[in-house]
Order: C-alpha cells, then sequence, then structure tokens
C-alpha cells in the first residue's frame, strides 16, 4: 500500500503497513490448522468450508462464542501472550463438544489500541495451537487497530466455533438415569474463570510474577496464572464414538452448581464426592488465602474438574482408563441419585 494513501490514517493512529505485515506473518500459522473442509486462504472477505456429511443423515451445527476474560490482565502485567490463544479456542470447542459436536472451524477477533506486531503474531500462535488440539481449521479472524480505545500494551479477544453432530448422536442428557455413574476429567488449573477474584486475592498477597507458587511443585507464579485452558476434545471424542456418553458439562462460570444442572433432568441431581479427585495447587490456595468456603470456591472455579461425564455405571471404569490414556488425569467423581418432586435443593449436591 502506497505511504502516502495511508498517511492520514497512519496520523490518526492507525498503522495500516503494520495490519498488512501481521497478516502476511500469520499465513503460515493459518495453514498449520487447516482441515480438508477449507476452501479458501486467508484474505477473502469471508472464509469458506465445506463440511464432510457422509455417514450423517441429519446433520446439526452447533456454535459457541466466548472471550478470555481479565485472565488477559495478567498476561498484560506478565508480558506473556503465548497462552491466552489456547483459552480462547478451548472456551468454544469445549462447549459444543457438550452436545457431542466436532469443531469444524474457529474464527478471531483481536482487538488493540495500538497494534504491535510481535504480540499479535503470539497471541494468534495461541489460537492457532489451539485450533490444532482440537482438531479444526482457523478460518479467519480479524484485527481490529482502535485509538483510544484500549491502554497502551492492551488488547481483547473474542472469537467463536462451529462444529457439526448428526441428530441421531446430538447429546442433551434426556437419557440421564438413577444409577449413571460421573465422571470427571482434570482441568489445568483456573482455566479462563473467576480471574477478577483470582487476581485480587493475588494482589494482596504480594506474590510476583517470577516467584515460586505455593505448593506448586517451583512452579512460577506466571505459569500457575496462565497456564492455558485444557482442550478436551481429543479425548472426549472417542467415547461418543464407543460409548453410552449421556450427558456432558464443561465447568465454566458459575463452577459445578451451574454447569452440571444444565443437562440434567429434572428428576434427578448429581451426587458428588468432594475428596474424589485431586486438586490443583491454586485451588486450596486461593481458598486459604481469599478466606473462602469450599461451596464458595465451587460456586466459582472448576476446582480441578474441567469437563464432565455422565454415562451407564458398567462403561465408568473403561471411561477413565481411555481418557488417562490421552494424559489427562480422570476420575469417578460421583453418581445420579433420585430427586424428589417436592425437593427444593439444588441439582447438586456436594459430600464434604
Amino acid at each position: 500500500m502506497s505511504s502516502e494513501r495511508s498517511k492520514a490514517y497512519t496520523q490518526a493512529g492507525v498503522n495500516i503497513e503494520a495490519g498488512n505485515a501481521l497478516v502476511s506473518r500469520i499465513k503460515t500459522l493459518v495453514q498449520s490448522t487447516q482441515t480438508r473442509g477449507v476452501i479458501s486462504d486467508i484474505g477473502g472477505f469471508g472464509g469458506l468450508f465445506r463440511p464432510d456429511i457422509s455417514g450423517m443423515e441429519d446433520p446439526v451445527l452447533v456454535s459457541s462464542t466466548d472471550g478470555v476474560g481479565t485472565k488477559l490482565k495478567l498476561a498484560f502485567a506478565y508480558h506473556r501472550h503465548d497462552t491466552v490463544g489456547i483459552d480462547l479456542v478451548a472456551m468454544s470447542v469445549n462447549d459444543i463438544l457438550v452436545q457431542g459436536a466436532a469443531p469444524l472451524f474457529f474464527l478471531d477477533y483481536f482487538a488493540t489500541g495500538k497494534l504491535d506486531v510481535e504480540t499479535a503474531h503470539t497471541v494468534i500462535g495461541g489460537v492457532a495451537e489451539g485450533c490444532r488440539q482440537a482438531g479444526c481449521a482457523l478460518l479467519g479472524g480479524e484485527t481490529a487497530e482502535m485509538p483510544d480505545m484500549y491502554a497502551p500494551g492492551e488488547y481483547d479477544l473474542a472469537g467463536f466455533c462451529v462444529g457439526m453432530v448428526d441428530n441421531a448422536r446430538l447429546i442433551d442428557g434426556s437419557a440421564i438415569q438413577v444409577g449413571d455413574s460421573i465422571i470427571g476429567i482434570a482441568s489445568s488449573g483456573l482455566h479462563s474463570n473467576g480471574y477478577s477474584l483470582a487476581r485480587k486475592i493475588l494482589a494482596e498477597s504480594g506474590l510476583d510474577r517470577d516467584d515460586p507458587f505455593p505448593g506448586a511443585d517451583g512452579a512460577s507464579v506466571c505459569d500457575v496464572m496462565l497456564a492455558p485452558t485444557t482442550i478436551y476434545v481429543e479425548a472426549v471424542r472417542p467415547l461418543l464414538r464407543d460409548m453410552q456418553v449421556k450427558g456432558m458439562a464443561h465447568i465454566t462460570g458459575g463452577g459445578f452448581y451451574d454447569n452440571i444442572p444444565r443437562v440434567l433432568p429434572a428428576q434427578v441431581k448429581a451426587h458428588i464426592a468432594f475428596d474424589s479427585w485431586e486438586k490443583p495447587a491454586v485451588f486450596p490456595w486461593l481458598q486459604q488465602a481469599g478466606n473462602l468456603t469450599w461451596p464458595e470456591m465451587l460456586q466459582i472455579f472448576n476446582c480441578g474438574i474441567g469437563y464432565v461425564l455422565i454415562l451407564p455405571t458398567e462403561q465408568a471404569e473403561e471411561a477413565v482408563n481411555r481418557i488417562r490414556a490421552f494424559r489427562l488425569a480422570a476420575w469417578p467423581i460421583g453418581k445420579i441419585v433420585r430427586r424428589s418432586r417436592d425437593d427444593a435443593e439444588e441439582q447438586v449436591f456436594m459430600e464434604f
């Protein structure tokens, strides 16, 4: 682009040449995520994708959108930007996985006041890595430079995923019944929820970026607080093919108490044993440093369980073993029990 033609916009604070340089640099990242359905290249007005519907009698599209939230504030403060793109992808692909959908493609939106090409490239590199982990294509995106909208060095992220499932294999929780087992799959830590409270507790603690995090086997505060959200697609998809998975929940904002009931029929509730899984060091630390009760923690954070499956008891042991084969910790954490008609209690009962 002619520097003369773009001079007025540059004087207003928008660097068109930096934007073009970023697009050029991320082409390789985008290409590394391409799947068979991609039929367009980066740079078009819209991304083109031809889904493979062979073997599907009644294909249904499933979509989800999300951001990373105030976890970004720590990325800015710690000058580390390689993990938040993975978080962005994870929050959407894990959501559509809950309904049995395989993610097809992802689009991202990166907005900043003044475009730093190196930072943006690092962030989008994380988005591409998340897409590779999820087996979906980074089909396109948008980079917006908006002077005066963001503080220097800050940016915002949003994105959405589209997936597909055969209507006959759509999972909605309606088949869940008394006696079914609840399997919990480990989280990597806080994932991308509860950071407004976690940052407040962290600030009051006096811990700095490179300090060893208490109880975390030498991992730094930065490593623990910016650990990327686990993507569960690779481990869970084979179970959907081979086992009778009746319901799933992605444990995000609202913790156990808000997310698990989203897939439960009205006549049942989840009975969960709190001591049945291992808690990463960040959770007992937050509970103690923040003077919180465990019920409060379980309402806000995932507390070590990022994803839940509900399936027949006779399949529970095999499911746990198969998940562990993907180097993810998993445990039987509870059972589905009857909920009486006049039971006013919540649909999650936590046994401490």
